[in-house]
């Protein structure tokens, strides 16, 4: 079993907290990993660019000119695919760049993000994320306390913290996502993991 530091906001040890192997300290799969993180990057993609083909472009009704005995080749449109303004032969349509992967390598994927946190020592508790204001100031002192000032941050919380989000809402290395929102790309972009010590119980309940 792994054991932790539980943290207070001041950055003193208070306690010791055991993490389960099972979920902080399996055998990584970096392929299900990769494949989680760009399910994610895909879903975030609109897939709405669009060119218009033959039959989509405007005019061209009539034959440009006769058949034959003009000297020039036969042409049907003016919109046809070798004409300036004509349709685009081949061209892009709106799709849908998601797929789907199953439940066992999602919760591997996820897994492997948090164990390697843990192996890096980029994996922070805290016994609690109650900040008494929600002055940005504050939450300054705090990423100090816990000498991760400046490091791309992932506060994870067991309920919501107001103060915690409107206190770091104007740093731009901070974002704060509560234990049931946690996913590899987040994880994975943060240098740190901050969790309180409720988060660090819910997760491993939810991955058992």
């Amino acid at each position: 079993m792994t054991k932790v530091s539980v943290k207070n906001l001041k950055g003193e040890n208070v306690k010791d907290l055991t993490l389960k192997d099972t979920v902080w300290n399996i055998e990584v799969n970096d392929d299900c990993l990769k494949k989680m993180i760009r399910l994610q990057l895909d879903a975030t993609r609109q897939g709405t660019r669009k060119t218009k083909n033959r039959s989509e472009v405007s005019g061209g009704g009539k034959k440009p000119w006769n058949q034959k005995e003009t000297g020039r080749a036969r042409q049907g449109s003016i919109r046809a695919t070798q004409w300036r303004g004509g349709g685009i032969p081949f061209g892009v349509n709106p799709r849908d760049y998601t797929f789907k992967i199953n439940k066992k390598e999602r919760v591997i994927a996820l897994k492997t993000a948090l164990t390697y946190k843990n192996k890096e020592k980029a994996l922070i508790v805290i016994d609690n994320l109650n900040l008494s204001s929600l002055k940005t100031k504050e939450a300054k002192v705090v990423l100090e306390n816990l000498k991760i000032a400046g490091e791309k941050t992932l506060f994870v919380t067991s309920e919501e913290s107001e103060n915690l989000y409107m206190a770091t809402r104007n740093l731009s290395n901070v974002a704060v996502i509560m234990a049931e929102e946690i996913n590899c790309y987040d994880i994975v972009n943060a240098d740190v993991l901050v969790c309180d010590e409720q988060a660090v119980k819910n997760i491993e309940e939810a991955l058992k």
